[in-house]
């Protein structure tokens, strides 16, 4: 298996530089060259299988000989024995016909865990094979930084630094992230948006001398086997309710579109995927990019579910480079174009390209009122108590079943509610459980600094934590 960049001008690389890599030189994101396929009968065959046994058989598609199987399982196992719940991510019915995928039961109660806890482990097998010693560096809207300190924290042949907006996280998200007080671990509050952050990280991966100093690698969804890994939940909760003999559909809460394109990726393997609605908060440049065929950026509102506060998809890119039929040229130029930093009307998406688009994807915006609402009426209605991503998700899925009720619609329920104790009592009045893993955050020591959205001052701290000053 090999994989090539979105921009076209980096050389194809192996499984293992793909996942070390996380973005590629020449500022694009790896993809597989081609896209490995399961029969129906190999997807029917995961029914009942362990969580684990379907994440080896999924990842090691991507894989291929780079890695034994056993081997794989062995991670894979390991991986998923840190999750509470025994299905590790379970299916849960809310309404007829709409259902409820719990991605928050691993050790910080987010889906990130999904995904960062193999990465985790598939990176301590590299490093040991290569002899290396990595630097990690992340954006964060929230639960990402969470997952990958958790993931990493006491690593012995990797560091990692962790960029979140100042203030525009749950006291819970920030705790996950700070609280560990191991020393191989730095988190830097940047004074300005999940953009300003994921922007930064971008510069210093653009910068080359930076890193081959400190050996930079990435863990944000950009990186190739976090979308993998995600592509997992969406076989086993189709099959769950019938797949590969009927089709699914699925609402997913998104920000930076790399769950909802693990979707797109799961399809391509042969899931029977009949829709994919992005669903958005105010920041819904996802949304209206489907809509209108215009990707172009606003300013970040912040929200109660500020994981989705951003207003640069970075994995839209993905998508972008599928629907112009891999064209690696044109994907470059419009991407270029996007970020140029006066460029405040945004790029056309090519209507043959938006054709594509729209085969598999629709958007839709949910607003803050409307945010609200769904968790208290939730509440009323099925005693569930949700995070305000997971309400996101569930008013767009109503808007759908008010049409269509004939296909099994799973909405993607991101976070515990427990992650945003604030916005579910204000909204419901009520207090989510605590669960074990964050009981005693409130009390723990946090460290962190705060530095401005400058990209030469986040580099310095970074040399500086890294020992290369």
């Amino acid at each position: 298996m090999r994989y090539v960049s979105t921009r076209g001008e980096a050389p194809a690389i192996g499984f293992w530089d793909a996942v070390l890599a996380g973005l590629a030189p020449d500022g694009g994101l790896y993809i597989p060259q081609a896209w490995p396929r399961f029969t129906d009968a190999e997807i029917a065959a995961f029914s009942g299988k362990p969580y684990a046994e379907v994440a080896a058989a999924v990842i090691g598609k991507f894989a291929g000989d780079d890695i034994v199987p056993a081997e794989l399982l062995a991670m894979t196992r390991e991986a998923y024995a840190t999750f509470t719940h025994p299905a590790v991510t379970p299916v849960k019915e809310l309404y007829p016909n709409l259902y409820l995928l719990e991605l928050f039961h691993g050790p910080t109660l987010a889906f990130k865990d999904v995904a960062m806890q193999i990465l985790a482990r598939l990176y301590d097998k590299a490093l040991k094979a290569k002899g290396r010693h990595l630097t990690i560096v992340a954006a964060t809207s929230g639960d990402t930084g969470g997952a990958a300190v958790e993931a990493f924290r006491g690593a012995s042949n990797a560091r990692i630094m962790i960029l979140f907006p100042d203030g525009r996280i749950s006291e819970v998200q920030r705790r996950f992230m700070t609280t560990t007080g191991e020393a191989n671990v730095a988190n830097v509050a940047v004074q300005g948006s999940f953009d300003d952050c994921q922007t930064i990280v971008k510069d210093m991966f653009g910068d080359k001398a930076l890193r081959q100093v400190v050996d930079l690698s990435g863990v944000n969804s950009i990186n190739w086997a976090r979308i993998a890994a995600q592509a997992v939940y969406y076989f086993t909760s189709a099959v769950a309710l019938g797949a590969p003999h009927r089709k699914v559909s699925f609402v997913v809460p998104t920000g930076n579109f790399g769950d909802a394109f693990a979707g797109y990726v799961a399809k391509q393997m042969g899931l029977p995927i009949e829709t994919i609605t992005v669903a958005t908060n105010s920041n819904d440049i996802v949304a209206r990019a489907i809509e209108t065929g215009r990707y172009v950026r606003g300013a970040v509102q912040a929200t109660q579910s500020p994981a989705m506060d951003i207003q640069i998809a970075s994995n839209f890119e993905r998508l972008y480079f599928e629907a112009v039929g891999r064209d690696a040229a044109a994907t470059a130029l419009a991407f270029k174009t996007f970020a140029m930093p006066n460029n405040s009307d945004g790029i056309d998406i090519p209507p043959e390209a938006l054709a594509f688009m729209r085969k598999l994807f629709a958007g839709d915006s949910v607003d803050e009122a409307q945010t609200s609402d769904e968790i208290a009426r939730t509440l009323k209605d099925t005693g569930e108590v949700i995070d305000p991503h997971t309400a996101v998700a569930i008013r767009a899925a109503r808007r759908i079943q008010a049409k269509d009720t004939s296909t099994p619609l799973v909405v993607l329920s991101t976070a515990h509610p427990a992650k945003f104790p604030e916005a579910v009592r204000e909204a419901a009045g009520v207090e989510p459980r605590l669960p074990l893993a964050a009981v005693g955050l409130d009390t723990k020591t946090e460290t962190f600094d705060r530095l401005p959205a400058d990209a030469d001052a986040v580099k310095a701290y970074l040399r500086n934590f890294a020992g290369a000053a």
